[in-house]
């Protein structure tokens, strides 16, 4: 895995000028959504209250998105539905303060930044199981289909008291898909994709539920990487590497007694090629990624105005890569219990501890220990929390704190204040503290490194502390009407104890330091038949002792939505994003600006037709020097989803 903390070059980024195709690109995004919400004042006499989303993942029990002292992002399963992008990458990449990066086409090894933080500095949960892997604390995002999710929660800023390790840049939350009846799809597209979804559930209207959603896709794809003669070890090969997934999830509850027992599991198999360079000429070389993760939750109330839950589960990440002649495993297990007191001191009143065991194991066909094996680790964490949150008059206050003891590093603790103060019905101010911390993961305590004494580089290094991280934000709310929404933050971070790879020979030490600071402005419409939506996000994280930016997160990014429905069962949207440049290893990644259009039809009771066109203006554009990106594409969606 590449180390994204380490900066670019020697030399300052310069910020390049925009080509007069993405001016006019970008200025299209940046004028479609107020030209359109002003249209959809004049057709809509009426326009439907919209309710706030219910979060969970901000404070650890339901609150909604207008009462959370933080900038937080719901994306619902009718969005995803209808959004024109094809995999979570992509959805993510829309959203404000949100930065991606991918080493090729599906299935290519995917990462997010949230907030200008590294990949590893926030927190992934699938159904509330920590997922990313134990032995280099990232998640993939290129295995887990849109097909398997219903909803995703993205909380911005540290959440470490709520939630521990990894929460510097925020959390986000995806949960699985819950399907209430017999529904399928088959899909068709660009690059050889076919694939399908299938999902049945028994009615959510009834006391226990059970649900199951089982797909496949494949791809013939196309080269992962491009010649790039600024790169002498450029692993350009010129054939397609293609891809396939298959995964299935299952969710259910039933009630016990006063309580409700609720299980959720998901199961990923992603199977990618990728180039190695010509030496080894065009015979396929292919990397397998296994992804399993799941819990059983207890819950409900165990008093007047207490209630529980109580989870126990584990995730497992397994890559192996014939090669090579690597396999990585990583296996957690965790127990969650988290109590809420409400009516207490005008609040909530929240407690509740975990334990978690993770082991790991890397195993590399270079390496000339006994069998190979360059590690076998592992360590457990316990931790306690306590959290109030409370509204007084306009006023509305919420406090965390949290103390983990980890059996390598010792113990962490972290804390949150945040102030939230309405002005009037329609505007609200807030302010937060926050910290937050990273433990090292078990590739850079343990690793050999290579080469032979006393030139071994690379190597691990087993008395790293966490890194942590300190961030104040302040930002404004205003909701004029139920149809209008702005919000604008602004954020200040700094990271200290980063891990880096430093020295005569690159050992991993605690010496780096970041800076993080940026502000987002968004704005959503909906009502009636049109639902539209932009936000601008500007940042500037870099290291802090050398001022240099950090790798593949632009200064600039814009994004903008549009969705209407036509009411005769036919519905179209449309989306838009613009990046400015970022640095990366050997140079620059250029600013970008990319297209895409989606239609639907629900051309028969039950029977949906769907059409994607993606990267319309076919823009040349990387996320990752020397690999490539999907051009001009399409997709069609055959969908069988009948009404309840």
């Amino acid at each position: 895995m590449i180390a994204l903390q380490k900066t670019a070059s020697q030399e300052t980024v310069p910020q390049e000028s925009i080509s007069p195709r993405r001016r006019v690109l970008a200025a299209w995004i940046v004028a479609l959504v107020p030209l359109s919400a002003a249209h959809a004042q004049v057709v809509v006499d009426q326009p439907a209250v919209n309710q706030p989303a219910v979060i969970v993942t901000g404070v650890r029990h339901a609150q909604t998105v207008d009462d959370a002292l933080a900038s937080v992002t719901v994306i619902d399963r009718n969005q995803i539905e209808k959004s024109p992008e094809v995999d979570l990458i992509g959805l993510l990449a829309h959203q404000a303060g949100v930065d991606v990066s991918r080493t090729g086409g599906a299935g290519q090894s995917s990462t997010v930044f949230l907030r200008g933080a590294n990949s590893n500095q926030t927190l992934v949960l699938i159904d509330g199981i920590r997922v990313a892997s134990a032995t280099n604390s990232v998640f993939d995002f290129a295995n887990l289909p849109l097909g398997q999710i219903e909803r995703i929660e993205i909380v911005r800023g540290p959440r470490a008291a709520f939630w521990g390790s990894d929460a510097i840049g925020g959390v986000i939350q995806i949960f699985t898909r819950k399907p209430k009846r017999f529904e399928a799809s088959a899909e068709v597209g660009s690059y050889g994709l076919r694939g399908g979804v299938v999902s049945f559930g028994t009615p959510t209207d009834t006391e226990s539920h059970l649900g199951v959603t089982a797909g496949d896709e494949r791809q013939r794809g196309f080269s992962a990487t491009h010649p790039d003669p600024g790169n002498p070890f450029s692993s350009f090969n010129p054939d397609d590497d293609g891809y396939r997934n298959r995964n299935v999830s299952i969710r259910g509850n039933t009630p016990l007694g006063t309580q409700t027992l609720g299980i959720a599991a998901i199961y990923t198999n992603g199977n990618a090629m990728f180039d190695i360079g010509p030496t080894l000429g065009r015979d396929p070389t292919n990397s397998n990624a296994r992804n399993t993760s799941g819990g059983a939750t207890l819950s409900g109330p165990l008093a007047a105005h207490w209630s529980q839950s109580l989870t126990i589960g584990g995730a497992e990440n397994d890559i192996t890569t014939p090669v090579f002649g690597s396999e990585t495993s990583s296996h957690r297990t965790s127990l969650d219990w988290v109590n809420t007191l409400d009516a207490i001191a005008g609040g909530n009143f929240t407690f509740g501890g975990n334990w978690q065991h993770e082991s790991g194991t890397s195993i590399s066909g270079f390496s000339d220990l006994p069998g190979g094996i360059e590690y076998a680790k592992s360590q457990t964490n316990a931790a306690g929390f306590v959290g109030y949150d409370a509204k007084f008059g306009s006023h509305q206050v919420e406090l965390a704190l949290r103390h983990d003891h980890n059996s390598q590093f010792g113990g962490a603790t972290t804390g949150t204040v945040a102030w939230g103060f309405k002005l009037n019905e329609e505007t609200r101010l807030r302010a937060s503290w926050g910290q937050g911390f990273r433990a090292p993961s078990f590739d850079e305590l343990y690793s050999p490194g290579f080469g032979t004494p006393p030139f071994v580089f690379f190597a691990g290094n087993s008395a790293l502390q966490p890194e942590r991280s300190q961030s104040i934000e302040a930002g404004l709310e205003f909701k004029p009407s139920s149809a209008h929404t702005f919000n604008i933050s602004a954020w200040r971070t700094r990271v200290s104890n980063l891990i880096a790879f430093d020295g005569m020979n690159f050992d991993a030490v605690n010496i780096a330091r970041a800076a993080l600071d940026g502000a987002e402005l968004s704005y959503r419409y909906n009502s009636g038949p049109w639902s539209a939506g932009a936000s601008a996000t500007v940042q500037n994280p870099r290291d802090e002792d050398t001022g240099e930016p950090l790798l593949r997160r632009p200064k600039r990014k814009l994004a903008a939505d549009l969705r209407y429905d036509f009411g005769n069962g036919m519905d179209l949207s449309v989306d838009g994003l613009a990046a400015s440049a970022r640095a990366d290893f050997a140079g620059e990644l250029h600013p970008y600006a990319l297209l895409n259009v989606a239609a639907g039809w629900n051309f028969h009771p039950g029977w949906r037709l769907e059409a994607r066109l993606g990267n319309l203006f076919d823009e040349h554009y990387e996320l990752a020097q020397g690999y490539n990106t999907p051009g001009r594409n399409g997709q069609l969606t055959l969908a069988w989803q009948p009404k309840p």
